[in-house]
């Protein structure tokens, strides 16, 4: 190719990203008006669970203050949202789901899979902090109705692995998991129901032009951004904000970051990724991680909602159905209010030109006062206001009914109250049944979010922990375990996932002690074993009762590694005369039948060492 060709096809390309670009930064400001109402509901949302509930949608598509119509109108919030969501918020909290891996046998190496997968998942939990995710992840979903999680392997993560010929520190990388807000996330059809019918996802964020060059090496102008939705500032401190002041919360020196996500199609096998800011294309390239099923490509994007709607995207919260009881209530309130300050300070009637009516109205009729009027003329006096009548109390405790109804909150969880006097345990507790089948779309929205979020990393794992890795786990009874592991030893396709919830230590203790009162947990001569006794005594937060440790659980854990050692080739070594060979016997045997026995070699090392066992168990 000569210099003339090489030259046309550089400007060429250049003018075909220029044209990326302007497509992306259309196709992104197309979604950003199509959504442009929804965004504005969530806005309300956010004020109305901070207190600014005299507020609404203004002809004009923003958010705008409700005036007074009159001077004397009182205009208090007496906010029954916020209390509403922080109890959604605390009981959600309480069954949120810890993963395990379950396996598809009981062979020894669906076990070894499956065990080493539910400690890589456990161990990513501590490291990202997945519970603060999660609840970041949740707030967003009870105010806004949707929330997504965007799992992402950063290189920059994980422990030094080597120098670059610049010096610095090559990471082994790690995942990283990040909660979003909807604001963030633009799909290509609002009528889609979930993300696997999104054909293309736009992922936009205000971000400094500093963060910029250090992940894509450009130089950008960088601006100031202050708009709602792309700002970070905006989107964290926006709750409060004047909407009719000029005061507007803006990142200096920044820039908008476009990400757009496309699925894999006949011109694209593996999906197209193309990050835009300014007026650079700063990449373009596949979708970056396999971590759909089989290796596919996929979104790293993973939805969650409040409530899903039929024929949406975004799903709804019960904010949105709270907000026109709120307003209801909140007016209710205030006419009342205001009635009882007409009872208290009374309604004077005066004759034209009696008194100094200016005066009376600015000092009013305080205790002691003269007042003086002119002769001839009736003296001033109080009209008569009547009583509050009752309509107001009914249609205080109708609303208040309402929002128990439209929420799914009842008093016992909202206020610790008892409102239908029911005084036996098991009243109660149907009670509070009732309240958490209310909230069921809610907690299988989280479950079926983290379960997915969960599959995804080990996807990441398997396709980028190329080397051996090392994780350390603590076990049950705090003792630490290293677990080493490549990629080679995942398996993110067959596995199945099992929802755990974690339990409080009273419902465990509480459970205990029933099974103790029912005799199961005793052998079959009525006594407890001394594995049972400090399992219990653990639980009862006892673990370390009078420094007693659990011998067996030390025999099991030896028996396995010496599993372990003889599936690796290493020759049977005689049994030790201290281990308890009921126990090792009894685990050898089950490592036989998971499997073993395939491998003539491996049964041989085991059947060896089991005869030494037995030898040595008749002679004690």
């Amino acid at each position: 190719m000569t210099n003339r060709e090489k030259s046309a096809a550089d400007r060429a390309e250049e003018r075909r990203k220029r044209d990326l670009v302007r497509e992306i930064q259309a196709d992104f400001s197309a979604r950003r008006e199509m959504r442009r109402g929804l965004e504005r509901g969530w806005q309300l949302n956010m004020n109305f669970i901070a207190g600014n509930q005299y507020c609404d949608v203004s002809p004009s598509g923003d958010i705008g203050e409700e005036d007074a119509e009159f001077f004397w109108q009182s205009r208090r919030c007496f906010n029954h949202i916020a209390p509403t969501v922080d109890t959604r918020l605390a009981r959600l909290a309480k069954v949120r789901p810890t993963l395990a891996v379950r396996p598809f046998s009981d062979s020894e190496e669906d076990m070894k899979t499956a065990r080493l997968s539910s400690n890589i998942l456990k161990a990513v939990k501590d490291k990202v902090d997945l519970d603060k995710v999660i609840s970041r992840a949740t707030l967003w979903s009870e105010t806004c109705g949707t929330s997504f999680y965007k799992i992402l392997w950063d290189g920059g993560e994980g422990a030094v692995v080597g120098r670059d010929e610049r010096g610095n520190p090559v990471r082994e990388g790690d995942v990283r998991v990040v909660a979003l807000s909807p604001f963030e996330i633009y799909p290509d059809s609002l009528a889609a129901e979930g993300l696997e019918e999104v054909r293309s996802l736009i992922h936009a964020k205000a971000v400094p032009v500093a963060e910029i060059k250090e992940r894509f090496g450009a130089d950008l102008a960088g601006r100031t951004i202050s708009e709602f939705p792309l700002s970070p500032y905006c989107s964290s401190g926006g709750w409060k904000r004047p909407l009719d002041g000029d005061f507007h919360p803006a990142l200096e020196d920044a820039e908008i970051l476009i990400e757009r996500y496309s699925r894999p199609d006949g011109a694209h096998p593996d999906g197209r990724l193309e990050i835009v800011a300014g007026d650079r294309l700063l990449y373009e390239g596949p979708l970056p991680y396999r971590n759909g099923e089989k290796g596919a490509r996929v979104f790293p994007f993973v939805r969650q909602t409040c409530v899903a709607l039929a024929g949406a995207f975004f799903g709804t919260s019960v904010v949105d159905r709270m907000i026109p009881l709120q307003r209801a209530y909140n007016a209710v309130r205030n006419r009342k209010h205001e009635f009882l300050n007409r009872l208290s300070a009374g309604v004077i009637a005066v004759e034209d030109g009696s008194l100094d009516a200016e005066e009376l109205a600015n000092e009013g009729l305080y205790p002691g006062k003269v007042l003086v009027y002119r002769q001839g003329s009736p003296a001033p006096a109080f009209l008569d206001c009547g009583k509050l009548p009752a309509e107001f109390a009914e249609e205080e405790e109708r609303i208040s009914n309402e929002f128990i109804l439209v929420s799914g909150m009842s008093e016992i969880s909202r206020n610790s109250a008892n409102p239908t006097n029911v005084t036996s345990a098991t009243g109660l507790q149907l009670l509070l049944e009732q309240d958490q089948s209310r909230m069921q779309m809610s907690v299988e929205s989280v479950e079926r979010a983290v379960k997915e979020a969960g599959r995804q990393i080990l996807h990441l794992y398997k396709q980028f922990a190329s080397a051996v890795r090392l994780i350390r786990m603590t076990g049950a009874g705090g003792d630490t375990e290293l677990f080493y592991f490549s990629a080679s030893d995942i398996s993110a396709d067959d596995v199945q996932f099992d929802t755990e919830y974690e339990r409080t230590p009273e419902q465990t203790r509480e459970d205990i002690l029933y099974l103790l009162s029912l005799g199961l947990l005793r052998d079959e001569k009525g006594n407890f074993s001394d594995e049972t006794r400090n399992r219990v005594l653990d639980a009862l937060g006892f673990g370390s009762f009078e420094t007693a440790r659990d011998v067996s659980k030390l025999h099991l854990q030896k028996a396995e590694r010496e599993n372990v050692l003889m599936a690796q080739g290493d020759p049977a070594a005689e049994a030790d005369d201290y281990d308890d060979h009921a126990i090792h016997i009894a685990e050898h045997t089950r490592a036989l039948l998971s499997g073993a026995e395939q491998d003539e070699a491996v049964k041989a090392r085991i059947v060896r060492h089991l005869e030494s066992h037995r030898r040595k168990g008749e002679t004690k």
